[in-house]
């Protein structure tokens, strides 16, 4: 590695010696944590102490690798590179102890890494806990050591076997505490890097035209580091950009693409008959108001950044109980529509005002594509926003069928030459015919009669082999639509694919929230919007598993959604699991007590044990509060 690099808890400096050979040695700091005397009394250590020096490199003793910024003046505190092989306490210290030792070496390389820098640490076959070590030891035997490093901050980012053999010159020494050696056999090296930081979310405060007006609200927070990604704008070059402009040059050879550059609102307005109020986002829009003072003018801005419009503490609602704090307490007259809105949960109710433009072309395949957003259960695949493609076409009725066929090929064909530039393995993509419960369930979404559309197909995959996309993942679905007065006499064809999952299909994303990461580290990969198989930069991220059980309000009953939605929300979507594992019902009371687990995992970031059980807490808290629970 580029840089001043550093090598702690050296013991006879044969691997300080053997790296000086292979690298620049003024950019070398090897430490022991011994004494010099004491080192120097052996042979071996004395004569790759003096060969150090001979070539430049900086020697230093009595060194506590978890005290690290003591020994180094802040100008010198940027090691592009930290090393520490074999770490232990001495003696017959057991594996708290040198977890305790990790933590506290972690948490000083923070204090002295560059921004960029690594940290490497070489541990024998089976400390480490991670599936790399085979065989690998139980959890709680193990040192347990990627989440010991999350602790600080890092991600392991890379595991490969310490070949000791091409080291020329390297002997290992410190068996309990003594100048002896000890079997490295399978040891393996561990590379962490710095994981971006979870800073805490602030308010955020959308403006938009809503049809004369101009409005304002407040985005849900667990919405708000997923607005404005601008994933799709034209000098992006996320895959999911990428997959919808190739997807869309295959469909161009069978049919003449137009592409739609309108605008499409976010929010749409009206009662939805027959959904639950968990199932969409409602927002509660507030008018903007122009202010005639520079007092007022400098109080309203000063409003919009605290979150706040025209005196309306917060403008967005969720009636999930109290899920959300978010609640308008304070409303001036006029202030607020009396009607109800909610985020966009599908582009397919956009297709009547499309096809009812005067620009837009019979015959033609006509593309929106743009962010939606809906409330779901966690799930690997339930994605609560995601980017949604529709292609829509207008065709003289009995050609229908024709034309949907064309299509769905059309689809399978740009799915399929996407996927073999990219991987090797097999894919079998699938129509399934629809159920009426599909077409109910999508619908439900519609708020008048000439929004609602029939789902004749969904479009499913299959791998051969494991991929990020479960057996018969469904990535979009085909139908038809109601065409309104311009298209009389003519069937509206659509198909509606999500993105997001054909990325993760397309690119071996195994984590839909790794679209969605901020690490530079992802999109570093796809650079000049070519797709390629994503190789992860955090591998054998900790998990964290705690259980939760209450009792259920006898009159209001469950609402498992909007469980699943604060659970979302208060632990910022690191909760990858929730499974009910147990049920029970008074048998004189009748009150029934639900018990659940939760698994948290992040994908990208450091996720230590500390912060879980803050979210854990958070989480208890709140659901008493929202869902009126009784904890048990």
């Amino acid at each position: 590695p580029a840089g001043r690099i550093l090598l702690v808890g050296e013991g006879n400096f044969s691997f300080a010696a053997a790296f000086c050979d292979a690298a620049a040695a003024a950019r070398l700091v090897a430490t022991c944590y011994e004494a010099e005397e004491e080192v120097c009394g052996r042979a071996l250590a004395a004569r790759n102490i003096r060969r150090l020096r001979e070539r430049g490199a900086e020697v230093l003793f009595s060194v506590d690798c978890t005290k690290l910024k003591n020994y180094f003046l802040p100008s010198d505190r940027e090691f592009s590179c930290i090393y520490f092989n074999f770490p232990h306490c001495g003696r017959k210290a057991g594996v708290v102890k040198n977890r305790e030792l990790l933590a506290q070496f972690f948490s000083s390389c923070a204090e002295v890494l560059a921004e960029k820098g690594e940290v490497r640490v070489a541990l024998c076959n089976g400390q480490g806990g991670t599936p790399a070590d085979q065989p690998r030891r139980e959890w709680h035997n193990s040192w347990q050591i990627v989440a010991v490093a999350a602790g600080a901050g890092f991600i392991l980012s890379n595991i490969h076997p310490f070949n000791a053999e091409s080291i020329h010159g390297y002997k290992c020494t410190g068996y309990r505490s003594q100048d002896k050696s000890f079997h490295i056999e399978r040891a393996l090296n561990h590379v962490f890097t710095q994981s971006t930081p979870l800073l805490p979310l602030k308010p955020m405060v959308c403006h938009m035209e809503l049809g004369s007006r101009r409005v304002s609200f407040q985005v849900p927070q667990m919405l708000v580091d997923k607005i404005n990604r601008g994933f799709l704008e034209l000098n992006s070059e996320h895959p999911v950009r990428t997959v919808k402009e190739k997807l869309t040059a295959v469909l161009s050879q069978t049919f003449p693409i137009q592409s739609i550059d309108c605008p499409l609102p976010l929010l749409r307005q009206g009662h939805i008959s027959g959904v639950c109020h968990s199932d969409v986002f409602w927002i509660i829009p507030s008018l903007e108001q122009n202010t005639s003072t520079e007092q007022e003018q400098n109080a309203s801005t000063e409003q919009m950044a605290n979150g706040l419009a025209n005196a309306v503490l917060f403008s967005h609602i969720d009636f999930c109980g109290d899920a959300d704090e978010n609640v308008c307490v304070k409303v001036q007259e006029g202030t607020l529509f009396s009607e109800q809105y909610f985020l966009r949960p599908s582009l397919l109710f956009y297709v009547q005002t499309l096809i009812e433009r005067d620009t837009f072309m019979p015959r033609t395949l006509g593309v929106l594509c743009g962010p939606v957003f809906r409330k779901c259960p966690i799930s690997p695949h339930s994605l609560p926003v995601f980017h949604e493609v529709v292609f829509v076409g207008a065709i003289d009725k009995g050609m229908e069928s024709d034309f949907i066929q064309m299509l769905v090929d059309s689809i399978r064909n740009g799915i399929y030459l996407l996927h073999q530039t990219v991987s090797g393995c097999r894919l079998n993509i699938t129509l399934q015919e629809a159920t009426s419960f599909e077409t109910t369930e999508l619908n439900k979404f519609a708020t008048s009669e000439s929004q609602v559309v029939k789902i004749q197909h969904s479009i499913c995959v299959e791998m051969e082999a494991s991929s990020s996309c479960e057996k018969g993942c469904c990535v979009g679905i085909v139908g038809t639509a109601c065409g309104g007065a311009k298209c009389s006499g003519l069937v509206v064809v659509f198909a509606s694919l999500n993105l997001d999952l054909l990325a993760m299909l397309v690119c071996g994303i195994a984590d839909w929230r790794m679209l969605w990461t901020s690490d530079e580290r992802f999109l570093g990969q796809f650079l000049g919007g070519k797709l390629r198989l994503f190789k992860s930069f955090s591998l054998y991220p900790p998990s964290y598993v705690h259980d939760i059980s209450f009792w259920v309000p006898e009159r209001e009953g469950f609402n498992e959604l909007a469980f699943h939605t604060i659970a979302r929300q208060v632990s910022r979507e690191t909760i990858v699991s929730i499974q009910l594992i147990d049920s029970f019902q008074h048998s004189e009371t009748a009150r029934k007590s639900l018990c659940y687990r939760l698994t948290y995992q992040s994908c990208d970031r450091a996720l230590s044990c500390k912060e879980v059980s803050e979210m854990q807490l958070l989480f208890r808290k709140k659901i008493q509060r929202c869902l009126h629970v009784t904890l048990r």
